[in-house]
Order: structure tokens, then C-alpha cells, then sequence
């Protein structure tokens, strides 16, 4: 379930607040500028999967390249993305863990050192619907991989929703409770301790 969620989509932030009624659309500029501000962050999450189940836990997110879901239970999961790869750990099991590329998920759009949505190709529709800004973007050099959405408001801009569609067109949401700017050790998205857990 996790391994399906996760390839086909991952997550996305919040719910959508109303916005005054001068808002208006969003830049790719802006948006990027944004994005590159999003040094480390955490917060809870509700996971929208693509079978209408529903998962939570708590994201934590370093850029770049590194993110961590813990889902609480009755997953017990971890999914953790680090180094250029994506781990994904059933703790229930204690098995070992399946990994992939990290670029194979539209995910490594946002995780990127330099997010640049202004980029031949990278973006495929961008549009306002009366309270936030939509992005849909996609990877130019792996478009085989899907697709993000992205729902951002502004005054201040916050990243609210994303909706990944992998390339199947299964679809994976991700409700942000409250993603708070905070300080992360990098030892938070080491795998080899997660590994010793599960041997213990």
C-alpha cells in the first residue's frame, strides 16, 4: 500500500484557505522563489491514497534531496528519501527495504538544489482558480515518471496541496496539518539506523 502510494504520487499541503479578494495569480518566478526558501520544514500529514484509503503521519523535509514520511499506525512505515534514493521500510515486517531512484518521482522536482519551474518543459499548465494558484509540472527529462500539481496561496505564499499522478494516471494526495520552518539534523534521513532498528 505505502509502495503504491508513494510511486504514484506522494503527497500534498493543506487544505486551501480564502484569500483575499485582490489575489490574483501567482509567477513562476515567484512560486521558485518560494520554493528555494524551503530550506527544512516539518509538520503532519493525511495521505489521500489512490485507492480512496486514507494514511497519516508526519513529514519532515530537507533540501535538498531529502524527506521523511512516518506514518503512524496501523502502517508503522517509513519512507525515507535521502542520498539520491528513496527507502521504503515496513516496519511492521522488519523486512528489508525496497529502493529506488529518487528522480523517478516527480517529488525531486521540489526537492531540487535550485527549483527553477521557469525551465523549457517543465512546466505543463499553470492557472488560477479564484483562491490559489495551480503548477502542474513534470521532469522534462523523465516525463515517463508523471506529474505534480501544485495549489499555492499567497499573502504570504504558501505551498497548500500537491497531487502527484505517476505514469499509470494513478493518483496520491497529501493534506498538510501545518508545515513549520525548523532546524533538522541530517542524521534524521540516515537509513543504516532505521536499518539497525529493524534488526533489533
Amino acid at each position: 500500500m505505502i509502495r503504491r502510494a508513494f510511486t504514484a504520487g506522494l503527497f500534498a499541503f493543506g487544505a486551501l484557505a480564502a484569500l483575499p479578494a485582490q489575489a490574483q495569480q501567482l509567477s513562476l518566478g515567484a512560486i521558485s522563489q518560494y520554493l528555494n526558501t524551503i530550506q527544512a520544514a516539518e509538520g503532519s500529514f493525511t495521505q489521500i491514497n489512490a485507492d480512496g484509503t486514507i494514511s497519516t503521519g508526519t513529514i519532515s523535509i530537507k533540501r535538498p534531496g531529502k524527506v521523511r514520511f512516518d506514518y503512524n499506525p496501523p502502517e508503522y512505515a517509513l519512507v525515507l528519501a535521502s542520498a539520491g534514493a528513496v527507502y521504503i521500510l515496513d516496519r511492521k515486517l522488519g523486512s528489508s527495504p525496497e529502493t529506488y531512484p529518487l528522480n523517478q518521482t516527480p517529488l525531486s522536482i521540489i526537492l531540487d538544489r535550485n527549483v527553477d519551474l521557469t525551465r523549457a518543459g517543465m512546466v505543463k499548465g499553470h492557472s488560477y482558480d479564484g483562491t490559489a494558484t495551480i503548477v502542474t509540472a513534470q521532469d522534462p527529462k523523465r516525463p515517463e515518471y508523471g506529474s505534480i500539481q501544485l495549489k499555492f496561496t499567497a499573502n504570504p505564499v504558501e505551498l497548500r496541496q500537491w497531487v502527484i499522478t505517476d505514469g499509470n494516471g494513478s493518483q496520491t494526495t497529501v493534506v498538510l496539518g501545518g508545515l513549520e520552518k525548523k532546524s533538522l539534523p541530517n542524521t534524521m534521513f540516515y537509513i543504516d539506523p532505521e536499518l539497525k532498528k529493524l534488526n533489533r
